[in-house]
């Protein structure tokens, strides 16, 4: 009986972060390869493009008020307006999440053992041994790892000093380096 005329007026989904995360695509990530389809010039990224496109345009109006206000949000973010970058969550929820057990967060799995006194079980942590940072310095990073930093367009000197800091871990490594761009 009653309609509301502002029901259809957006598009629900996650629009918004789907488009903020292209502005990091965009600038962070770079182009690898380069190929030619009936004589246009596309890149590895240029599909991740088109299916945005898609995207955007699927709901016409419904979906690109949400699809702008993604970018604007994103290139926000990526400018660093209004020193968002250093914005902290309150201590009550990193504190709620932190006593968490979630392997992905990096804490150690648990493994349970069972207790003398009986069949309920105690947890108990694995303990993880890291080398030292003196020991990690003095290894050189391998050359496949050094020439894999360069394909995706580091400097070689630059690879070859992150994964130093990182102790050989690649992904550790890309980390320090796309953080040493964006600043």
């Amino acid at each position: 009986m009653f309609t509301d005329p502002t029901s259809n007026l957006l598009t629900s989904g996650p629009y918004g972060l789907i488009f903020a995360s292209f502005v990091p695509f965009f600038f962070d990530i770079p182009v690898s390869t380069w190929f030619r389809i009936f004589g246009v010039r596309f890149s590895n990224k240029s599909f991740i493009y088109l299916a945005g496109l898609q995207l955007l345009l699927s709901s016409w109006k419904r979906s690109l008020l949400p699809g702008i206000c993604g970018i604007l949000a994103g290139s926000l973010y990526r400018l660093n307006v209004f020193r968002i970058r250093k914005a902290k969550f309150p201590e009550f929820i990193t504190s709620f999440f932190s006593r968490l057990s979630w392997p992905s967060i990096g804490n150690p799995p648990t493994t349970p053992a069972r207790n003398l006194a009986g069949n309920v079980p105690s947890y108990t942590t694995r303990q993880r041994t890291y080398p030292s940072a003196v020991a990690s310095s003095a290894t050189e990073p391998s050359e496949d790892a050094v020439a894999t930093l360069v394909s995706m367009g580091f400097d070689q000197n630059s690879a070859r000093q992150a994964l130093v800091h990182a102790r050989n871990d690649i992904n550790a490594a890309t980390n320090i380096l796309l953080e040493a761009q964006s600043h």
